[in-house]
């Protein structure tokens, strides 16, 4: 007996005829419904999966739609469930915090990995692991596509966690001191599972606040954030197609 082995798994039914293999997790509402709004035709359809929505079957492009979600163990069960259903590429859009100097509101981070201070990722990489790993090839091009329309982004890594009320002083300079730009609480996890289910797994952060001074400056509202914002989603839009 494989005691390893998990006791539950997905069960979705029948795959939706036109859920291609691609798909962009969208961590917040309101990027998600302008990102589905550049998309839209009369053809696509939605599909309830537990508190979020699955878009998919759009005119002009081969990607699926998810979200909102929020955390990492969320984050997973609709990884798992798209991954069941045949879903090979994905790319992450989520918000993030600066804790680099160098970052600041409205900026790109582009994680080249992730540091694990979330409880999920634990259960999908070896115990000694600390950090998680985006695909290359997809992170390639999501760097190459945002070059070519000429959005600067920062790359490195990114501090994932479970619990933001809990972003102590103390814990801001040790993932300084390891070079962090910022911190979040998705990527690791989703990472993890796409190295455990061999499948490809991207991310695009865009800062809306910074901690980086051990103080919390938020950018929820700051125009440079929203219009950035949009930008990547109107680069995502075609993303798929063009690589």
């Amino acid at each position: 007996m494989n005691t390893h082995e998990a006791i539950i798994n997905p069960i979705m039914g029948k795959k939706p005829q036109q859920l291609h293999t691609r798909c962009v997790m969208v961590a917040n509402q309101s990027d998600l419904d302008y990102l589905h709004r550049l998309l839209k035709t009369r053809e696509s359809k939605s599909h309830r999966l537990l508190m979020s929505r699955l878009n998919y079957g759009y005119d002009n492009t081969s990607m699926g739609l998810i979200g909102p979600f929020i955390g990492a163990p969320y984050a997973v069960i609709l990884l798992e469930s798209l991954v069941a259903w045949g879903i090979r590429e994905v790319v992450f859009l989520g918000w993030c915090g600066a804790i680099s100097d160098n970052v600041r509101i409205g900026d790109v981070i582009i994680p080249e990995k992730a540091f694990i201070d979330d409880g999920t990722s634990k259960n999908y990489t070896a115990a000694p692991h600390s950090e998680s790993f985006p695909c290359v090839s997809l992170q390639t091009n999501i760097k190459s596509t945002l070059t070519t329309n000429n959005v600067t982004f920062h790359e490195g890594p990114v501090w994932s966690t479970d619990a933001i009320y809990r972003e102590t002083k103390e814990k801001v300079v040790c993932f300084q001191k390891k070079n962090a730009l910022a911190v979040e609480m998705e990527a690791a996890a989703l990472f993890s599972v796409g190295t455990f289910r061999k499948i490809d797994v991207g991310c695009i952060l865009i800062v809306s606040d910074e901690l980086s001074s051990l103080k919390w400056k938020p950018g929820f509202k700051n125009p440079v954030f929203k219009e950035r914002r949009q930008q990547i989603c109107e680069i995502l839009r075609n993303f798929f197609n063009d690589n």
